[in-house]
């Protein structure tokens, strides 16, 4: 799971609940001192949080652009739903589609962070295949690939999915990390771990593990794209990020000194990286 720096929204930053017509999400919302240069939504990946974009939230704010990061339907605090149809790609997909619209204030550009890299590629196809104008104005996959997740993440994240109807969320947190670390950042750890829906992690699990390449239907929607990840990367090899990038025609960023989670990891340089991208630096 991604480890933000800190977890207290900082000054200007408001926790607060986002209305949609797929219903409400937990949202952390920067707003800039004057009118939004462009509006931001940042979407998480699998066992993360809207805490995971919190550095960045600010120095976006900072540069004019309103800057919202949300929880997915499940995650952490925003409520879940029944079934796992819910959690489909296509739902979760939707969700965003949703959010954005509610931002009201012009097209968006949309972040996702690993499986919400997929997610939000989802939510683009969506609009491109319903024939629906979109509400985006660019995208950024960070430390998200062409599809599934690498083998050995393909077998991590099946034994959780094996391991989590049997033990629960506080069974899984005592067998693989044995107790919660001191400080602030360990208890909201331990706080949002248990607070993902189980239906949640084990539907998006399964997308972690069988989403097949999209990156062609990406390319052919037209969007500006943005690939950044860190030097390394367990989830999706950097050398197959490089290639997505190619294929993708889009602007392509390695943050040094990151691995998986720039975002958290790097937060200065992730947020320098994606001012460069919207202002066309």
């Amino acid at each position: 799971m991604s480890r933000p720096p800190f977890c207290m929204p900082p000054a200007g930053v408001r926790a607060r609940r986002l209305a949609t017509r797929r219903g409400e999400f937990a949202v952390l919302d920067a707003e800039p001192a004057g009118t939004p240069v462009g509006t931001v939504l940042l979407v998480p990946g699998y066992t993360g949080s809207k805490e995971d974009f919190i550095a960045l939230l600010a120095p976006l704010a900072a540069s004019g652009f309103r800057a919202v990061a949300v929880d997915g339907r499940g995650q952490y605090e925003s409520l879940g739903a029944t079934g796992r149809g819910a959690y489909r790609l296509g739902a979760l997909a939707e969700d965003v589609l949703a959010q954005a619209e509610a931002l009201e204030n012009g097209r968006v550009h949309l972040v996702g962070h690993s499986l919400g890299g997929l997610i939000c590629r989802g939510a683009v196809l969506r609009a491109v295949a319903a024939d629906r104008p979109s509400p985006f104005a660019s995208l950024t996959l960070i430390g998200s690939g062409p599809g599934r997740v690498a083998r050995w993440q393909r077998w991590k994240v099946r034994a959780l999915s094996v391991c989590l109807p049997v033990l629960g969320t506080g069974g899984v947190w005592r067998v693989c990390y044995r107790q919660v670390e001191p400080g602030d950042v360990g208890a909201f750890l331990y706080r949002r771990w248990l607070a993902n829906t189980p239906a949640q992690l084990l539907a998006t699990g399964r997308t972690l593990r069988h989403e097949p390449d999209r990156v062609a239907r990406l390319a052919a929607a037209g969007l500006p794209i943005h690939v950044v990840s860190g030097e390394r990367d367990g989830a999706w090899p950097v050398p197959l990020l490089d290639r997505m990038a190619v294929q993708l025609g889009a602007r392509r960023t390695v943050i040094k000194g990151a691995e998986h989670s720039p975002n958290a990891e790097q937060p200065a340089a992730t947020a320098a990286a994606l001012l460069d991208f919207w202002t066309g630096r």
